[in-house]
């Protein structure tokens, strides 16, 4: 293994199989193609993986993908993409700040729903950052 890089789980293996066209089953018979994609959309999505694109749970997913079409679009040059990271970095930090208040406030949730947050956010008169 090179210096950097992480150990990748078997499920992480399949996914990437899948995406190559190949059986998920590649790791077991390098020879199975698949013919139709049925069998990778039946593959469990990674757990973080979808808490990442809850939008109860992500306020900044909108920005997210914003970074990653970025860095798509420009050969993954991260010195096209500050503008994208630094929106992307403010709004963790806003509805990070957020959720400590409502924390002291003893509010639950902790993170407003999506719902919540476009009434904070049509309240203030949109994006603070």
């Amino acid at each position: 293994m090179q210096a950097g890089q992480r150990w990748e789980s078997i499920s992480e293996k399949r996914r990437r199989a899948c995406l190559a066209g190949l059986s998920p089953f590649y790791l077991i018979s390098p020879s199975i193609r698949l013919d139709s994609d049925a069998a990778c959309q039946k593959m469990p999505m990674n757990t973080n993986a979808r808490k990442v694109r809850n939008q109860d749970g992500n306020p900044c997913i909108e920005e997210s993908d914003g970074s990653q079409k970025c860095m798509d679009r420009n050969n993954y040059d991260k010195g096209m993409c500050t503008f994208y990271f630094q929106r992307y970095k403010e709004c963790r930090k806003y509805w990070h700040n957020i959720m400590i208040q409502r924390r002291r406030d003893g509010v639950k949730p902790d993170m407003p729903t999506a719902s919540e947050r476009e009434d904070i956010l049509a309240a203030i008169g949109g994006k603070p950052y």
